[in-house]
Parts: structure tokens; C-alpha cells; sequence
């Protein structure tokens, strides 16, 4: 059984929405847009230059939604994020001034530069889907997509974030450079400016509000559910994992999955849907025994890779 025609027809225009700015990265694409349909938020880790802003812009402007970019650094205070409220002198009273987190896209760049304190804020609204101040409770979205950056390869000045907040995002990828063709449609399109500027919405942010929903709907046989349930059990028995995957982790891996059935037109999950999904969705998750912060992530989805290949696949 398939999904209803009109939600294939909205996720491949979004798709190709999207893919017309974006060049040569239909796996970051297709992981985006299943992270979003999931409900979850991003963390991307590359270096600068390759493209991590331009997916969160393409994304917000393909459902027409508000976009705020907010740039980490050491001085950036929760306030900045969340707002503050401001004493109004003619009302003589206290306004609510919202922050950039009040933004349904909104792209935390370099999240691991800002102090532990600003960080903590970010990813209790992320968990939340609300912030909190002067005893009142503000809601954020829907949808509410936080789309994070990190760049693997510098440490100086940086508080890396820890597992507790790693967990909060539902998937981990990096961008990679492009292949030569599409790096060479990039100069082209740059001629009149950034395209970015000129895409269209295909959608509107109510539509993935229903779509979130639908993901929500497909089916997971006990199967495979199980299968989830065996992958992360292996990962707390490896003896290069000193932690491994929390139950929040296989509710993630399990949503991942039902979000990539709804995006290929399905109301099932299949194996495949959790077997391609398990790296980027279990491999930040996991701490390895030894190593940085960049060879962590090496140890732990060569353990997720190694795991899959072990556990039996359900028929």
C-alpha cells in the first residue's frame, strides 16, 4: 500500500524544492527532510564553505517558513536566544520580546563555540518545544526544526556538547563537497546572485504539520520493531563502546524509519528504512572508549556498521 496521492505529490516537489539549490547531495537531502518529517532536529559537521546554510534557508523557504540563522559564540547569552522581557514605559508594563528561537528553521551555527550555559538553553527548547520565562510558557513552531553545525576538525575555543545534549538530535551527517559537475552548476547559478533567493515555497508550514502527523501513522510490524530493539541493545555490549544507545535513541531510530517509509511513498516500514538510517541516527549517540571528538565518531559507526551486519534481518 502506498501513501495518499496528494502527500507523494507534496514531499517530491519539497524534494526537488529543495534539490534545485542544493547540488549533488541527495543523501543530505533525503536525511534532512526525513529528520523534519520525524519531528527531530539536524546536526551537521563539516567544515565551512559546503553548504550547511543553504539547506536550512532552502528548507524554510520550500514550506514558507520563518527562517533565523543565529551565529554560536563565547559571549552568547541564553536571553539571546530566548528573548527577554522588556519594561513598556507607557503601559508601564513588562513585554515579552521573543528571540531567534521563535523562528520555525532556525540554523544554530557552530552550536559547539557558545558556552555550556547557552547550549543547555538551546537544547531544552529543542526537547521542550517551549521555553519558559518569567513564569510563563511560550510555545515554539510548529514546526519547530533546529538545524546545528559543527566543524569536526577545530577544537580551539570550542565547548564540544556533551551526550546528554547529543541525544537531542535525532540525526547526525555531514555535508562533504560535491562532486566536480555539480560544483561547476554551483558557479553557474551564482552568476545573478544567490538562488537561494529566489526559490518559491512549495508548501506551507501547516502541510508539514500534517505530514508529521502521517509519519506518525505508518506502520512498524513487531518485526521490526524488534529489529530496532536488537540493533540498540548490541551497541551497550561492544567493547569499544564505553556508553551506548538510550532508549530515547531507539524511539529516534524507530520515528527515523517511519519518516523514510512515508518519504518513498510508503505506509510501512521496511528493513532497509532502518538499516540506511542507523548510522546517522545512533552513531553520535554512542561514546567510544578511546579517542577525540573526531575519531569518536569513526569508532562509532564502524560499531554500528559491524552491528548490522550481525544482527539478523527480519524477513
Amino acid at each position: 500500500m502506498g501513501i495518499e496521492s496528494s502527500s507523494a505529490v507534496n514531499l517530491k516537489s519539497l524534494h526537488d524544492n529543495v534539490a534545485s539549490v542544493v547540488l549533488g547531495k541527495p543523501e543530505v537531502i533525503r536525511l534532512a527532510l526525513i529528520t523534519l518529517l520525524a519531528d527531530g532536529h539536524l546536526l551537521l559537521e563539516d567544515v565551512p564553505g559546503v553548504g550547511k546554510t543553504l539547506l536550512a534557508k532552502a528548507l524554510a523557504r520550500s514550506i514558507d517558513g520563518t527562517f533565523r540563522r543565529v551565529q554560536f559564540t563565547p559571549d552568547l547569552l541564553p536571553a539571546d536566544l530566548l528573548g527577554t522581557s522588556i519594561f513598556h514605559q507607557p503601559t508601564g508594563e513588562f513585554r515579552f520580546m521573543p528571540g531567534p528561537l521563535f523562528s520555525q528553521v532556525v540554523l544554530a551555527d557552530e552550536v559547539n563555540r557558545a558556552t555550556p550555559r547557552t547550549q543547555s538553553a538551546l537544547l531544552e527548547a529543542m526537547g521542550e518545544r517551549q521555553v519558559s520565562l518569567d513564569g510563563v510558557t511560550h510555545r515554539l513552531g510548529p514546526p519547530f526544526f533546529v538545524v546545528a553545525t559543527q566543524n569536526p576538525y577545530e577544537f580551539e575555543g570550542t565547548y564540544p556538547l556533551p551526550e546528554s545534549q547529543l541525544d537531542r538530535f535525532l540525526l547526525r551527517t555531514d555535508m562533504g563537497y560535491p562532486d566536480r559537475p555539480a560544483e561547476r552548476d554551483l558557479l553557474r547559478q551564482h552568476r545573478e546572485g544567490e538562488p537561494v533567493d529566489h526559490l518559491k515555497p512549495v508548501l506551507h508550514a501547516s502541510d508539514i504539520s500534517k505530514l508529521q502527523d502521517q509519519s506518525r501513522e505508518v506502520k512498524v510490524t513487531d518485526a521490526i520493531a524488534d529489529y530496532v530493539l536488537d540493533i540498540v541493545e548490541a551497541t551497550r555490549s561492544r567493547s569499544e563502546i564505553v556508553l551506548g544507545a538510550s532508549t530515547r535513541a531507539a524511539i529516534g531510530l524507530y520515528r527515523a524509519a517511519q519518516a523514510a517509509a512515508l518519504l518513498e511513498g510508503r505506509d510501512y516500514v521496511v528493513p532497509d528504512d532502518v538499516k540506511t538510517l542507523a548510522v546517522p541516527v545512533l552513531a553520535h549517540r554512542l561514546i567510544a572508549r578511546a579517542g577525540g571528538i573526531g575519531a569518536n565518531t569513526e569508532v562509532t559507526s564502524d560499531a554500528v556498521r559491524e552491528i548490522l551486519a550481525k544482527v539478523t534481518i527480519p524477513s
